[in-house]
């Protein structure tokens, strides 16, 4: 059987009518990069916003077309907005006074069009950090754990597309499992429901996405899983502040955001950058880790500030953020994150795993306090 290929998906593609049945998606512009691996075909369909739930049929006839090419396993298509991609006249030129593109569509008595709610999740919390090399993985999966020692039940998402780290992290392998409809059930360890993009394309494969496609395929590790009941989804952000966070900001009703750092100046400048970001969308800031935050030698009980110390601290502080709490750099923490044994999992009653909960606890409290402080609303974009 042959390989399936770019051009066989957009060939089939053109059997696909456009908008109002005018001409088909491709050539009207609106597929975007496609994207194959191990079988699979991954795509998005750009159309107007104030459209989306309209187009879904021909979202749906472009599913079954491609899933029809001799080779195909799955497809993951989904709807997206971008104004510029769209060649025909959209309903806003039609009419100027609706909302178009990325602006947030507003209700009758002014504001922000609430976020749609994932099934049976009753919050989200985003670890994010300004720059790479922070351990903000390593943080998102045993705050996560932590949050499940707490009483908690959990999931995870590693958002991280171009870097997903979970499968490893995890110690998880195998291919997730379509159920009903287009769910998707998550894979589990240590109690943890998980979905990644690792599980979907094998780990050497270098993903070269384009924005569309990031949303696309965050927004359906999101909307297309059978999470189930969960009182927390924990979501591993992906370094810095481009597209993913934008897509989570937008049109994800984030509890709030945990801003992951170690204490030099360095990472601290990239911090800021991503504080920055999510409270110019209004998500609130649910505080700051300072990881990698000191170093006891083992030999000696010697105590080394390797990378400064105390500086997170003093910028949650100087913002008037919540300071969640110092994780060491411990040898312990890096073999057992090699391993795929989170220490919160495989040394529960270990000094790590203790601050770890005490970090998930600070965590839960804020998400509980923004939920009944009425000042703090839910986020309302603005795009300037």
């Amino acid at each position: 059987m042959p390989d399936v290929t770019r051009e066989m998906v957009l060939n089939k593609l053109r059997n696909v009518r456009g908008p109002d049945m005018e001409g088909n998606i491709v050539d009207l512009g609106l597929v975007s990069d496609v994207f194959i691996s191990d079988g699979k075909a991954y795509f998005s369909i750009t159309v107007p916003a104030a459209r989306a739930k309209e187009l879904e049929p021909m979202r749906a006839a472009a599913e079954r077309a491609v899933r029809e090419i001799p080779g195909v396993k799955a497809a993951m298509v989904a709807l997206t907005a971008d104004r510029k991609a769209a060649p025909q006249k959209t309903p806003a030129e039609r009419h100027p006074e609706a909302p178009t593109g990325h602006a947030p569509a507003q209700r009758a008595g002014g504001g922000a069009a609430p976020k749609a709610d994932i099934p049976g999740v009753g919050a989200i919390i985003a670890v994010a950090s300004g720059k790479g090399g922070v351990g903000k993985s390593t943080t998102s999966v045993n705050l996560a754990l932590a949050l499940q020692a707490n009483g908690l039940k959990v999931g995870l998402l590693d958002a991280d597309i171009y870097g997903p780290s979970m499968p490893r992290l995890l110690k998880i392998s195998g291919r997730p499992q379509q159920i009903e409809g287009r769910l998707i059930r998550p894979m589990e360890n240590y109690g943890l429901k998980v979905m990644s993009m690792g599980f979907l394309v094998d780990e050497e494969v270098a993903m070269i996405w384009r924005g569309p496609m990031i949303q696309s395929a965050l927004l359906q590790m999101l909307r297309e899983v059978a999470w189930g009941d969960l009182d927390v989804l924990v979501v591993d952000m992906p370094p810095g502040t481009g597209d993913a966070q934008l897509t989570m900001a937008q049109q994800v009703p984030l509890a709030g955001a945990v801003i992951v750092s170690t204490p030099q100046d360095l990472a601290l400048v990239d911090a800021r950058k991503g504080l920055a970001m999510f409270r110019k969308v209004e998500v609130p800031v649910l505080g700051i880790v300072e990881n990698m935050s000191y170093f006891v030698a083992p030999d000696t009980g010697r105590r080394y500030d390797i990378f400064g110390h105390g500086g997170a601290r003093k910028e949650a502080e100087r913002i008037g953020v919540p300071f969640l709490g110092e994780v060491p750099l411990t040898m312990a923490i890096r073999e057992t994150s090699d391993a795929g044994t989170p220490l919160v999992a495989s040394e529960p009653d270990g000094e790590v795993a203790r601050l770890y909960r005490e970090i998930a606890a600070r965590v839960w409290d804020e998400v509980i306090a923004a939920r009944q402080d009425k000042s703090r609303a839910m986020p309302r974009i603005v795009f300037e």
